[in-house]
């Protein structure tokens, strides 16, 4: 029980406990009873029992469909992969559902990149893993234009911050360079944050109106990090309005987890290179919040 309740901290020692006792942990194959003294090479298997998963929204957009690339225009609230609670109420899960009910053999898409569950707008699928290989290289090295250059992949989003926390000239671009990384979470073990120590990270934000219900802000972005634009906008002072984990300056809360919703962000414009020389540009219709 020390084992478990060192190394997933979500559970404290007596949950671990109360599952050993129901037989949901196994060692090397065998169900374990009571307390054991692990021996190195040993296999621990925890059997999760079911759970119910909150309600999603199953229906989105379709942006662009040619047989193998899929963009899709998801809507806030839709997890894409498995995490945080949720297995079967996700996008690929989704995708792979409908993909059954249609014509037999023909492989489901799925997605490329991530969006957080509450961020809304342009996701990019695949069916062929050739595509899904060569639309990962691009969306993670978007930002490896040489100089003059223009870069391979172009990511645009919509967001509203906290009104008035940003002193900043509308249509002035704001360069944000704060390294994201690892640091110490209580209910997690470790959580993207500003990290100074952590890997370089590049975003571009102009402010488009202020408003006393939130400032509209363009951002874009030139690394994926995870949770980047988020972690950005409240390292330099202007966390995203209703964001319940990020704090000015970039670190966070810690009776947070970064599922919890309530901010506002729209993955809105998406420009991209194909692998032939071809070019491709996507939007993603503006929620109401997002347009000025």
């Amino acid at each position: 029980m020390a084992y478990y309740a060192g190394r997933y901290p979500h559970s404290g020692a007596a949950e671990w406990q109360r599952r050993l006792d129901a037989g949901e942990i196994s060692r090397n194959g065998e169900p374990l009873r009571a307390e054991a003294i692990l021996a190195a090479g040993d296999r621990l298997l925890w059997r999760r029992s079911p759970w119910l998963e909150p309600a999603v929204p199953v229906g989105w957009g379709v942006i662009h469909d040619d047989g193998d690339l899929l963009v899709i225009d998801k809507p806030s609230g839709l997890p894409v992969l498995p995490a945080g609670g949720f297995l079967e109420h996700t996008l690929l899960r989704l995708l792979e559902r409908q993909s059954a009910a249609g014509p037999a053999g023909a492989p489901p898409p799925r997605p490329v990149h991530r969006l957080g569950r509450f961020t809304s707008g342009l996701l990019v699928c695949a069916r062929r893993p050739a595509t899904r290989a060569w639309l990962s290289q691009r969306l993670r090295d978007s930002s490896a234009a040489g100089e003059g250059e223009a870069p391979s992949c172009r990511k645009l989003y919509r967001t509203l911050l906290r009104p008035g926390a940003l002193e900043l000239e509308l249509g002035v671009p704001l360069p944000i360079t704060t390294a994201i990384g690892r640091r110490a979470h209580p209910l997690l073990g470790t959580i993207w944050c500003a990290s100074p120590a952590g890997l370089a990270a590049s975003s571009l934000l102009t402010m488009l109106r202020r408003h006393p219900d939130g400032d509209l802000a363009q951002v874009e972005i030139a690394t994926g990090r995870p949770h980047q634009i988020r972690i950005h906008c409240a390292a330099i002072g202007a966390p995203l309005l209703g964001d319940p984990l990020y704090l000015a300056g970039g670190s966070a809360r810690a009776e947070v987890l970064p599922g919890e919703g309530g901010y506002r962000l729209h993955a809105h414009r998406l420009d991209l290179a194909g692998p032939d020389g071809a070019s491709f540009t996507w939007e993603a219709p503006l929620p109401a919040w997002g347009s000025g």
